[in-house]
Order: C-alpha cells, then sequence, then structure tokens
C-alpha cells in the first residue's frame, strides 16, 4: 500500500507540472483538434472542386454521357466551350483541365475504330494535374465500355463486374485521414510528455529531490507512466467523439471502449520507450533528435500511410516489433471494420509483450542512469 501511495502521489506532481506547462498543453489540444481535422480535410492527393471545360465536337449520345459524368465535390460542373476557346481559357487559368472529343467519336467507337480523346492538362497546378489524370481517364474509360456493352448486347461479356466499396462506400479520404491521424498522435504523445517529464525534472533539479525521497526507482519510472498515459487516453476520448464523430461525420463501425483498450497498451509500451530515450538523452534538443530517428520511421512503416503488404517483405518482418505496427492494425480492424475481440487478439497480445520488454528495459537503464547520479 506504501508503494502504491507513492506512485499515485508521484503521478499526481506529474499531472500538476503539466498543468503548469502552457506550451505542452497547447501542442496537445492542437494535436487531437486542429492537426486531426487537418489531416483528414487537407489531403495533398485529395481531387476537390477541380475546373474542367469540354470541347463536345461529336454532340452524341456518347459525347454527353462522357460529359455528365463529372460533378461535385471531384470536379465543378464542366464548362461547354469550343476549339477556340480551349488555349485561350488554357493560357488565362480558367480551368485545369480541358477534354476534347472529336467529331464523329460515338460512330468510331462503335465501329471498333479506337479514336482518341485530347485532354489537355494545367500541370502548374500540380497536386490537381498529377491526380485529375488518371481521374478523367478511369471515368472516361468506364462510360465508354458501358456505352459499348450496352449497343453491343451479343458481344458483351458473360460476366459483369459489379464494384461495392465496403466500410468507407464513398471514398471520403477524410475518414481515413483523420483516424490515422489519432493513431499517429496516440504514439507521438505518448513518448514527448513522458520522455520530457523526465528530461525536465533533471535540467530543473528535482531529480535529486526525489532520490533523497523513499521512493524507488520503480515508483518513479510507472509514476510518469501512468499519469502520461490518462492526459493522452482522455485526449484520444475526447478527439474520437467531438473532432472524428462530431465534427468530421466519420461514422464508427466498431467497440470505441475496445479500442481504448488498445490505446492503452500502446501508451504502455511507447512510454516505456520514450522513458528509455530520456535516459540516453542528456537535454531536450538532443532528446529531440532521438525523436525524429525514432518516431519517423514508426509511423511511415507501420501501415498507417502506405499499406504493408506494399512494402519490402523484409520490412514487413522487422517492423513486427515496433508497437505502432499493432496498434495500426488495432485501429483499422475495430474503427474501420467494425472487428470484436475475436479478431484483434493478436495484436493485443504482440502490443502486451513489445509492452512488457520495453518496460523490463527501460527500467533497467532508468534505474542504471538514477544509481549513477545517486
Amino acid at each position: 500500500m506504501r508503494k502504491l501511495k507513492n506512485i499515485l502521489r508521484l503521478g499526481r506532481k506529474e499531472l500538476w507540472s503539466l498543468w503548469r506547462d502552457p506550451m505542452m498543453l497547447l501542442l496537445i489540444l492542437y494535436v487531437f483538434t486542429v492537426s486531426v481535422y487537418t489531416a483528414a480535410t487537407a489531403l495533398p492527393e485529395t481531387l476537390h472542386n477541380a475546373a474542367i471545360a469540354i470541347v463536345d465536337e461529336d454532340q452524341s449520345p456518347l459525347s454527353a454521357r462522357i460529359a455528365s459524368a463529372f460533378y461535385p465535390p471531384e470536379f465543378q460542373h464542366p464548362r461547354m466551350i469550343t476549339v477556340g476557346e480551349m488555349d485561350a481559357g488554357m493560357d488565362r487559368g480558367d480551368f485545369t483541365f480541358a477534354l476534347n472529343i472529336p467529331p464523329d467519336f460515338q460512330r468510331d467507337v462503335l465501329a471498333g475504330r479506337n479514336p482518341e480523346i485530347q485532354l489537355n492538362i494545367d500541370a502548374t497546378r500540380m497536386s490537381q494535374a498529377f491526380t485529375g489524370n488518371g481521374y478523367i481517364q478511369q471515368m472516361a474509360m468506364g462510360e465508354i465500355s458501358e456505352f459499348v456493352q450496352r449497343h453491343r448486347a451479343a458481344q458483351a461479356l458473360p460476366v459483369e463486374l459489379a464494384l461495392r466499396a465496403r466500410f468507407n462506400p464513398t471514398l471520403e479520404k477524410s475518414w481515413f485521414g483523420g483516424i490515422a491521424e489519432i493513431i499517429n498522435t496516440v504514439a507521438m504523445l505518448s513518448i514527448i510528455l513522458t520522455g520530457a517529464a523526465l528530461i525536465r525534472e533533471r535540467e530543473h533539479g528535482t531529480i535529486e529531490h526525489l532520490l533523497v525521497m523513499p521512493v524507488t526507482p520503480g515508483e518513479i519510472m510507472i509514476s510518469k507512466i501512468w499519469s502520461m498515459s490518462l492526459v493522452v487516453l482522455l485526449a484520444t476520448g475526447l478527439s474520437l467523439n467531438f473532432v472524428i464523430r462530431g465534427l468530421l461525420q466519420v461514422p464508427i463501425e466498431g467497440s470505441i471502449p475496445l479500442f481504448l483498450v488498445g490505446v492503452v497498451l500502446c501508451l504502455f509500451a511507447m512510454t516505456s520507450l520514450g522513458i528509455y530515450m530520456a535516459t540516453l538523452a542528456r537535454t531536450m534538443p538532443q532528446f529531440g533528435l532521438l525523436l525524429m530517428l525514432t518516431l519517423m520511421p514508426m509511423n511511415m512503416l507501420s501501415g498507417g500511410a502506405t499499406p504493408r503488404e506494399s512494402m519490402p517483405e523484409v520490412v514487413q518482418n522487422l517492423m513486427l516489433i515496433a508497437p505502432t505496427t499493432h496498434f495500426v492494425e488495432i485501429g483499422q480492424s475495430i474503427l474501420f471494420r467494425g472487428a470484436g475481440l475475436d479478431a484483434v487478439w493478436k495484436p493485443f497480445l504482440a502490443l502486451a509483450v513489445i509492452g512488457t520488454v520495453l518496460f523490463i528495459l527501460s527500467f533497467r537503464r532508468f534505474r542504471k542512469t538514477i544509481g549513477q547520479m545517486a
């Protein structure tokens, strides 16, 4: 009971120290609100309200069908222009894309002559130009294929492909971006808060005060872990409910309490890692450099930004020792697919094992560092 009281009191001390640090509080508020909203709504690859003009020299049902395929929110309503207006409009920047459908296009398509459609792109608008090129080609070819199949019933394929998108039927990128940002934020803040708490005490000289008190290194370490984890856990729950579900209107398929259990396991592992890194660094700038070298590869290769299946097999196997890899799997399975404990018990178990190993390593390193200071 005495050890438990010491851990609770030391943890309250950490919470009061955090409360008196306005910059750290501002960071927590920012990353769980503004950063999550920005990551969800300002993805650079998103095509939104792209200006497009169409030169319809065919004036056929097929050309009208292609023109009607472009509509908000990806594109603005197409502007129907003439050939003479196309180059001038591109020079003025009135539109990013200009689609030129040649005369007799429908007749040539049905006759199997493989006519060409000219697509002019204003490449100075790089993000829209790069993404819109693929969008327009896919949409135009889809309309042409469907039109030809309906007019050639005898030559139609015996099987029709029906595409259905699960978990995100409208393919809204904001649904994925916001939740992925929360997952990355949990990993980042758990390391920063615990590491900064330890380095702050060393820089302010308060670590020497703890050494003369009847507390053990294990009690000091556990107090920092539970207090900083509690802050991140509360911020995660509030961000999920008020930013993700409220402001962004993202539907959560699975159980939020089950996801928060995964957050606790991830916090256990990442806060232990943060303490280990803080024992290696002597100052906050050194800790920041270690953070960049550790956190950035973990976030990039954990499967949140790019599917793990597209990575080399060596990288996939290597990243299995990273807590973020299993946390991303837990988050995507529960929040996107509505998975239960029967589907995510393996990453839960992996997080618990990794967290235990990191805690033991961090405790040994922390106790050695404290012994040297004493």
